[in-house]
């Protein structure tokens, strides 16, 4: 097996990115979704910290950065390909990103919109609960609002 490598959104990884999305519906997004996620990836990936993992040389994951203006970060799109779920992948991903949110100057928490489905994957990580509305993202799907405020020795204690 080689290693997951981690490395910044290219246009080209488009196609793939949305072969992700396609096989986390309807468990992880609702279809109406995926028109949002095209535009994303059209217009905002690449100033958006948009990052993908390869395995083998194909994209297994992907995920991104967004800054606000009140100080916090958010997670955006992050998505592992159904058959690489449970890997590690994901919180390599989530990693990465909370280090990325950690070294922006001003940034102090970072917020994510999840579904019931991967509340507990990021609460492992450390984000709690801050609104939940049901079926927020579709039938089904509810948005489950989170944050974790970030902290100076966050990166000593997650070095990956």
């Amino acid at each position: 097996r080689m290693t997951p490598e981690l490395r910044a959104y290219l246009p080209g990884d488009a196609n793939a990115c949305l072969a992700l999305f396609d096989g986390n519906t309807p468990m992880f997004f609702a279809p109406a979704e995926r028109t949002d996620f095209i535009g994303f990836l059209r217009d905002h990936a690449l100033t958006h910290a948009f990052q993908v993992i390869e395995v083998d040389g194909l994209v297994v994951a992907c995920g991104g950065l967004s800054r606000h203006a009140d100080g916090s970060a958010g997670f955006c799109w992050g998505m592992v390909a159904r058959e690489h779920q449970g890997r590690g992948l994901g919180r390599m991903l989530a990693h990465a990103r909370l280090r990325q949110a950690q070294a922006e100057e001003g940034v102090h928490r970072v917020v994510l919109s999840t579904s019931q489905h991967t509340q507990a994957f990021y609460a492992a990580l450390g984000f709690h609960v801050v609104r939940e509305t049901a079926d927020g993202h579709g039938p089904g799907l509810h948005a489950i609002e989170m944050e974790l405020q970030l902290t100076r020795d966050f990166c000593a204690r997650n070095p990956h």
